[in-house]
């Protein structure tokens, strides 16, 4: 008969395991509030005061430093996109690094299943959105049905508790933060405009003395604040979206716990990850949905066939491309040997899985905004984005309700 396992051996996988219980539980209880934002940004758009929604988001708000002769104005929505939301970006820039030093991207074996899948998860419903709209004005929103919502995701996988065996929830996590990867290296490479090389070299440069720093013994926290800051100004003047700067910083971040400065147990990611986490799912995300969903609906809009083509082809590509996409390209993986389904985990529940992943909301949204400048075809991307994500979950939930055990 085996052993116990020792008492050390025990508390170094609860500690292993702790940022990512901790993860779980806070994405799914964010859900909620993320939901509720959704829903005023809906009624407040559509509310005899709509135009104030408009107005509101619109606005403009010019930042001066002191001793400086110089200002940045952005609108609200900008501030939101652009600056709040590099907290998001930053924290899956950590939990990238996280899974990379310790999770299930630190080996080939683990990693192959959750690459393979992200990377159909990406290349199908971009084929399918891009096939619906070859050579037409809105053919740049190929990269809207690209994107998985981690939040929303691991949320309808939360409904069935104890049933859901552990390599399922490891797997779609490790998928989702790869399919953010995607996404941010969508937006940096496709969706940038009248690129600066010199404000570009200066971010580069300003990431490698952060980088010299920290190889250099320096632990205090703020002078990396300091870089932080100036890393986003640089690339925001870049044309590169600003929030890109977030991941980057994120990768930057350490995970051994000696590298740290406070005196506590734990790494930098660690602690930055439990400070910032909350923030990011019960305040950034749910402002930025406010500012982002705000969908007019009207017969007008949904009347335009090119529109209406833009709707078709985002809710097609989360709600057929990314379940299709995920398992075929998992399978493929399974086929070639290179990658195993994880203990306790069929095909019909991570085609479940698949299906989960068709909840674009949060970076499909985020893409929409900088995908489009036509106001008719951004409208009518949310609202794919929006009713695919429902319809997702239901069938996500559904198909999960079969194929995973009844009982713990």
């Amino acid at each position: 008969m085996a052993s116990d396992p020792s008492p050390r051996a025990s508390s170094l996988a609860g500690r292993l395991a702790a940022p990512f219980v901790r993860f779980l539980a806070i994405e799914a209880a964010s859900t909620v509030v993320l939901m509720l934002a959704t829903l005023a940004a809906l009624v407040w758009a559509n509310s005899p005061w709509g135009g104030s929604y408009v107005y509101f988001w619109h606005s403009t708000l010019g930042i001066e430093v002191a001793g400086i002769d110089a200002s940045l104005s952005l609108t609200l929505e900008h501030w939101v996109n652009d600056g709040l939301m590099v907290i998001f970006f930053f924290l899956i820039g950590m939990e990238l690094k996280h899974e990379l030093a310790h999770g299930e991207l630190s080996s080939r074996e683990r990693a192959m299943l959750p690459i393979f899948g992200a990377l159909g998860g990406m290349l199908v419903p971009a084929a399918i959105y891009a096939g619906l709209h070859a050579g037409g004005p809105a053919l740049s929103g190929w990269g809207v049905p690209m994107a998985t919502d981690i939040a929303f995701a691991l949320a309808a996988l939360a409904v069935f508790g104890r049933r859901v065996p552990a390599g399922l929830k490891v797997f779609l996590l490790a998928l989702a933060i790869v399919d953010d990867l995607g996404a941010v290296t969508v937006i940096a490479v496709f969706y940038t405009a009248d690129l600066s090389l010199e404000a570009l070299a200066g971010a580069g440069a300003l990431l490698a003395l952060a980088a010299a720093l920290r190889r250099a013994g320096v632990r205090a926290y703020a002078p990396y604040w300091g870089i932080g800051i100036a890393v986003w100004l640089a690339t925001l003047a870049s044309g590169v979206h600003a929030t890109v700067a977030g991941v980057l910083l994120g990768l930057l971040t350490p995970t051994r716990v000696e590298d740290i400065a406070s005196g506590t147990s734990f790494s930098p990611i660690e602690r930055l990850t439990r400070v910032l986490h909350p923030w990011s799912a019960f305040v950034v995300m749910p402002v930025f949905a406010l500012a982002n969903a705000g969908l007019v609906l009207t017969a007008d809009a949904l009347g335009d066939p090119v529109a209406l083509r833009v709707t078709l082809a985002v809710a097609l590509g989360l709600l057929v491309g990314k379940p299709l996409g995920i398992t075929l390209f998992s399978w493929l993986a399974v086929r070639a040997g290179l990658a195993a389904l994880p203990a306790g985990v069929g095909w019909g529940s991570l085609l479940g899985a698949g299906m989960l992943g068709g909840i674009g909301f949060t970076m499909a949204l985020f893409i929409t905004s900088l995908a489009f400048e036509n106001e008719a075809l951004a409208a009518a991307s949310k609202l794919g984005v929006i009713a695919a994500s429902v319809v997702a979950a239901i069938l996500g939930i559904a198909c999960l309700a079969r194929s995973l055990p009844r009982s713990a």
